[in-house]
């Protein structure tokens, strides 16, 4: 008697086999605990101005729109606001290994600080004054910032991710968040990927791991109910 799974096969999409997931009522939760911090990641022109530049890409067109719901709530119950965006300094060595693949002007080494990929999309509704922003290297948001200290002191027990790419920056950030012992949120609406089968691949990913991937309404009603 085989008590565990071979790989299944079938002909489901990536898109078909999230749905199922998540139509699942037995499905359980991590849930929301008491404080809450939103980590934006990367909402940045190299990943989001689709008019500009290629490697940007589009899933939800109000997807930024939600992140900014979702942390102006944050701000306004006095929680932590977080946005990251991925750049490097002139010479690309702190891109490490991850910069060697290619060297193309649109390579990720190529993001050089303070540049115009660099810089944070005009639609970001960023508060400057209460707002955290980290200029990161690696997937993880929380890779070498101050991140994980900025939670510790506002006694955060639940980290929001937003962002992209569902398959990368936020599957990292998700991860490492859940691995540091955070209750984590993934709101649906808030994640974008250059293709619909590593989005939900991912997504699905997460929900069966590391995360609660919700509507974003949740969040909001989260706030609601508070």
């Amino acid at each position: 008697m085989t008590l565990g799974t071979k790989m299944v096969s079938d002909n489901r999409t990536a898109r078909q086999i999230f749905e199922d997931v998540m139509a699942n009522p037995a499905r359980a939760k991590f849930g929301f605990g008491k404080t809450l911090a939103i980590v934006n990641v990367d909402f940045q022109n190299a990943y989001t101005n689709i008019e500009e530049f290629k490697t940007a890409y589009e899933t939800d067109p109000r997807q930024i729109e939600y992140a900014n719901t979702i942390s102006a709530l944050a701000r306004k119950a006095g929680m932590p606001v977080i946005w990251t965006h991925v750049a490097y300094m002139d010479s690309a060595a702190d891109a490490g290994v991850w910069g060697t693949r290619t060297d193309t002007p649109d390579s990720l080494q190529n993001i050089k600080v303070g540049s115009r990929r660099h810089e944070f999309d005009a639609r970001c509704e960023i508060d400057r004054g209460a707002d955290a922003i980290y200029t990161k290297r690696m997937p993880s948001a929380f890779f070498e910032t101050p991140l994980q200290s900025l939670l510790v002191w506002h006694q955060v027990d639940t980290v929001v991710v937003t962002g992209g790419s569902t398959s990368g920056c936020v599957r990292a950030t998700a991860v490492d968040s859940l691995s540091r012992g955070y209750r984590t949120i993934v709101p649906i609406e808030t994640c974008a990927d250059k293709h619909e089968s590593y989005h939900y691949a991912n997504l699905t990913d997460l929900q069966l791991k590391y995360a609660d991937v919700v509507p974003v309404q949740d969040v909001i009603d989260w706030f609601g109910g508070r």
